[in-house]
Order: C-alpha cells, then structure tokens, then sequence
C-alpha cells in the first residue's frame, strides 16, 4: 500500500499535475492513488523525487502487521 493520495492532498497537488509530470495517463495515477495498483519501484522513486519527498513517506510500513499475524 502507499501514501500518494495523502501526499498529493498534504502538498496540495491535483492527479493532473503528478500524471503530467512522470508522463502517465491519469487513470494510472488515480489507480496508484487508490492502491488498485502499486507503482514500480522505478516509477515511486520518480514520484518521491517529483513531490521533493523522502520515498518512505510514500510508503505504508507492514513491518506492525507482521507483529500482529
């Protein structure tokens, strides 16, 4: 899972903008902003670099969940 949705909101930057910007159709970044599909590795290091943000704020840590199983 990640935190796009959260920092485009926190930065207050539209789907548009971000889609333009890594050269992606806005249906893809709203399905990264949804967590219907995650972006590659690739693609997350772009967007952190595009929102001038460390990439673990885009990311949700499982490292709790796995304490809890």
């Amino acid at each position: 899972m990640n935190r796009i949705k959260e920092v485009l909101e926190e930065k207050g930057i539209k789907q548009t903008w971000l889609a333009e910007k890594l050269n992606k159709s806005y249906n893809m970044i709203n399905a990264y902003c949804q967590n219907r599909r995650q972006p590659s590795l690739e693609d997350l290091f772009k967007i952190a670099e595009i929102l001038n943000t460390d990439v673990r704020q885009l990311i949700i840590s499982t490292k709790n969940k796995q304490n809890e199983i």
